[in-house]
């Protein structure tokens, strides 16, 4: 049998299918996804089965064999390699890419060589006579065979004898594959098989052996076997103490495998499902007759912050399972906060999974393997969690579904929407995509059913017809569905329990600045900060920017602090008394003078959640902040901590970045201020308007979900702009309306698609000379096929915008440069693409220059 083999080898030159010998020991072993050993250049490396065939592509003798399987059970199923070719060829990226992006970082093998011992070569070799025998000794007390590296860091002085050993055949070499921190085995200790026997020994146990008496009477009230370091701690004693026990034959100790449960311990109060109102009614009623029909379908449940789409997402999930059915939940990481966990774990218990990046290595393994082993049927986490190894797949839910979060930036460039939509076709599953702001994509692809389009017609007073053709309904939005059967909208307009929307005030803060104001906070801010204090009541603070201060300067001659390793200005971060990258993470300490001109007028200036924090300690002393951003919450549990004791009513205020925005339900939160709104007004991206309109709608939300009435106050440089304006009245409709007259007079998503090439060197001018090669390639290739903007027939074609240096041009040392493909209408973008790089690698050998495609990007940064 010949086993198609993709190399662990992330490079353009081997992204093929190569062939391998499957040897006869591992023919009922080996399967399509199974993960294998293979002798690749000169190295074993690790490989992916894709296929199984009877006859080679070449020469049978020429073939070499699989020299190891790594899983006994194939940790990739045949639609995960078959969605993992999709993602190859749409996002351009390498299939062994795609592949390892499906797998736990613990399974991301490294080889290792070990050594063993030729025995009939050693059989006269006198016992320890010489110093080559004592490393020889070594591996036979070893169990035969030990690591090559241990053998080289015991006996460094030794090499010149083992390298003479391998060669002529007296130690034997194999190269094997080892998982990092795949299975964790700890010593268990087990109760005795026979416990009248154990009871009798018990008292013949003498008086001096007290210690190991107290072991066995704990161990004889154990049902289950627990690690022996538990053991040692709960019953006060010595771990030598256990095993005299066991020497004894009264207990028994051996390596079993231990689950990394990061919810261990803890208990979930356990939920019922809630009596839905109307609106949630008509929407589950939808989703769980599309769940029943076991057709693909694809919702937008377009409903406000407080309407109760996780009640629905709850009971919709209850439904799936009575069939049998599994389902997989995405929200974003910054979302993804106890209060989710607990709400999912409290309705189904141990059958949830929950895979997200503050879990160790060992503990996402624990939890992927929970679902591998069907012991799970609920999913719940980050972007990555769309690729759990689920087999029945029959609801996907994408919580917050406008969230950038959900693209990966880094190869494989995914959107986790597009994954879901794709791999709910493969299993007949429905995909509702939830948010109280969604994306212009996401609504533009909902217009072409029609009633998104007649909504929008209603609130923005225009003919249907005018409605679609502002929201490109007649044209790719960049959304999965665009390609077949459009979302179908599911509104939800109201609050649960009637609860109105919070008031939305307006504080222009040039006003403040006329009026004497130079502090960061508003009278009105000020001012119902203060009542919330009278009244017990806790406020939430966004800033979007952490550190202290954004930038420091010279006053004197105009110095500003940079990266040396970027083109950016270091943040000042206070604690530390540092300057910081935020990109690089280049740090070195504040200065006291001018580095230029050696002058004392150095100043901080700009505002972040550090400085927030500082000055509302001296607006309000004994005031309780909590403040959540990248810098406070990079221990692990971090999160849960700070959050629980804002729960707790530990803080008066929660204080952070874009993380408090989204995901948490208080019921004492009855402020909710914004310091400045325009933090990312202004960025050189198309989306800056969406962005800064969906994160202020979603923080305003977090505001009076319970009895008490709640209040927002948004500081602004720019009240009239239609994204701040349109946020104050929760007014969607509005965005949408004014945001599409300007994305179709600019001609961006979703009036057409995209795709960002990154190039990037040490090498400025090898860096400008590629570019303008690749840009030229492409332009020949679009000119030939009749698509230049110019002649393009039926709405169909492609523009090459660039090459220009990127809005930040310097990165890591590296300087960079961008193309941009605008492209509309049934166009093989990405083929164009790559022909173009692969003509490119072809005209002057593999480009020295670091290509990044990125199709429909998030972030142009």
């Amino acid at each position: 049998m010949i086993a198609k083999v993709i190399v662990d080898v992330p490079s353009r030159g081997t992204d093929r299918p190569f062939d391998y010998e499957v040897p006869d020991k591992l023919a009922g072993w080996v399967e399509v996804g199974s993960r294998v050993g293979v002798p690749f250049g000169g190295r074993v490396v690790q490989g992916f089965v894709i296929g199984l065939a009877e006859f080679a592509d070449v020469d049978r003798a020429k073939l070499k064999a699989i020299s190891e399987l790594l899983d006994h059970n194939p940790p990739l199923s045949p639609d995960l390699i078959e969605l993992a070719q999709w993602i190859s060829e749409k996002y351009c990226c390498t299939l062994t890419t795609a592949l390892q992006a499906m797998i736990p970082a613990a399974l991301k093998g490294k080889a290792e060589t070990y050594v063993s011992l030729a025995e009939e070569e050693w059989s006269e070799a006198p016992s320890l006579l010489s110093e080559e025998n004592e490393w020889v000794d070594y591996i036979r007390r070893s169990g035969g065979t030990v690591k090559l590296a241990a053998l080289q860091e015991r006996y460094p002085s030794e090499a010149s004898a083992v390298k003479a050993a391998i060669s002529d055949g007296r130690l034997l070499e194999r190269v094997s594959i080892r998982d990092r921190l795949a299975v964790r085995k700890v010593l268990t200790v087990y109760p005795p098989s026979d416990p009248a026997a154990a009871h009798e020994a018990l008292v013949l146990l003498p008086a001096r052996a007290a210690k190991q008496r107290e072991v066995l009477r704990f161990m004889l009230e154990q049902d289950e076997p627990l690690p022996l370091q538990r053991v040692v701690e709960e019953a006060g004693t010595t771990a030598s103490t256990v095993r005299a026990l066991a020497d004894k034959g009264l207990i028994t100790i051996r390596e079993a495998e231990f689950n990394r449960d990061p919810y261990a311990g803890r208990s979930f109060q356990q939920t019922t499902a809630m009596s839905l109102t109307e609106e949630q009614t008509a929407v589950y009623d939808e989703i769980s007759s599309a769940i029943d029909s076991g057709d693909s379908r694809v919702f937008l449940l377009h409903g406000v912050t407080g309407s109760g789409k996780t009640e629905v997402y709850l009971q919709s999930i209850q439904h799936c399972l009575q069939y049998g059915r599994q389902a997989i939940v995405l929200v974003p990481e910054i979302a993804l906060t106890p209060q989710m966990v607990e709400r999912f774990k409290g309705r189904f218990g141990d059958a949830v999974a929950v895979l997200h990046s503050r879990l160790s290595n060992g503990e996402r393994y624990d939890e992927w393997r929970k679902i591998r082993e069907r012991r799970a049927q609920v999913a719940v986490g980050a972007r990555s969690a769309i690729f759990a190894p689920f087999e029945r797949l029959g609801l996907i839910i994408i919580d917050e579904e406008h969230e950038s979060s959900y693209k990966q930036e880094e190869s494989p460039k995914y959107h986790a929407r597009d994954v879901a939509v794709r791999r709910a076709r493969q299993h007949g599953a429905v995909v509702v995509l939830g948010s109280a702001t969604p994306s212009l994509e996401s609504y533009a692809a909902a217009a072409r059913s029609g009633v998104a389009v007649e909504r929008l017609a209603q609130d923005a007073g225009s003919t249907s017809s005018d409605a679609a053709s502002r929201t490109g309904a007649n044209s790719p939005s960049g959304h999965p569905a665009a390609s077949g059967k459009p979302p179908a909208l599911l509104p939800m307009p109201n609050r649960v329990g009637g609860r109105p929307l919070p008031k939305v005030q307006l504080v222009d803060m040039r006003s403040e600045l006329k009026n004497g104001n130079r502090s960061m906070f508003s009278r009105e801010l000020h001012e119902a900060l203060a009542l919330r204090l009278e009244r017990g009541q806790q406020s939430v603070l966004l800033l979007n920017r952490r550190g202290h201060s954004t930038f420091v300067m010279c006053r004197s001659c105009g110095y500003t602090a940079l990266c040396p390793h970027c083109d950016i200005s270091l943040t000042f971060h206070q604690k530390s008394r540092a300057l910081r990258c935020h990109y690089c993470g280049y740090a070195e300490l504040a200065p006291t003078q001018c580095p230029s001109c050696e002058s004392e007028h150095i100043r901080f200036f700009g505002t972040g959640t550090q400085r927030v924090e500082e000055e509302l300690s001296k607006l309000f002393p004994g005031i309780r902040v909590i403040r959540m951003d990248v810098d406070t919450t990079t221990e692990k549990g971090s999160h849960e901590k700070w959050l629980t004791m804002f729960g707790d009513r530990q803080g008066d205020v929660l204080l952070g970045t874009q993380m408090v925005a989204k995901g948490l339900d208080f019921p004492y939160v009855t402020l909710v201020g914004v310091i400045a709104a325009d933090t990312s007004l202004h960025l050189p991206d198309f989306r800056a308007a969406e962005k800064t309109f969906q994160l202020l709608t979603q923080v305003a939300g977090r505001a009076g979900r319970h009895e008490l009435a709640g209040e927002v106050i948004i500081q602004t440089y720019n009240p009239e702009h239609y994204a701040i304006a349109a946020a104050q009245q929760h007014d969607y409709a509005s965005f949408v309306a004014d945001e599409l007259k300007h994305r179709q007079v600019m001609s961006y998503p979703p009036y057409c698609r995209l795709i960002l090439i990154t190039l990037s060197h040490e090498a400025l001018p090898l860096l400008i000379a590629t570019g303008e090669k690749l840009a030229t390639l492409l332009r020949e290739a679009v000119a030939d096929m009749g698509l230049a903007s110019a002649a393009g027939a039926n709405g169909r074609f492609i523009d090459i915008l660039g090459p220009v240096a990127s809005p930040i041009p310097r990165m890591k040392d590296r300087y960079r440069f961008q193309c941009m493909l605008k492209y509309r209408g049934n166009i093989d973008a990405t083929g164009i693409l790559q022909d173009a790089i692969r003509m490119l690698s072809d005209r002057q050998g593999q480009p020295p220059v670091q290509i990044s495609v990125d199709v429909d990007p998030q972030v142009i940064l």
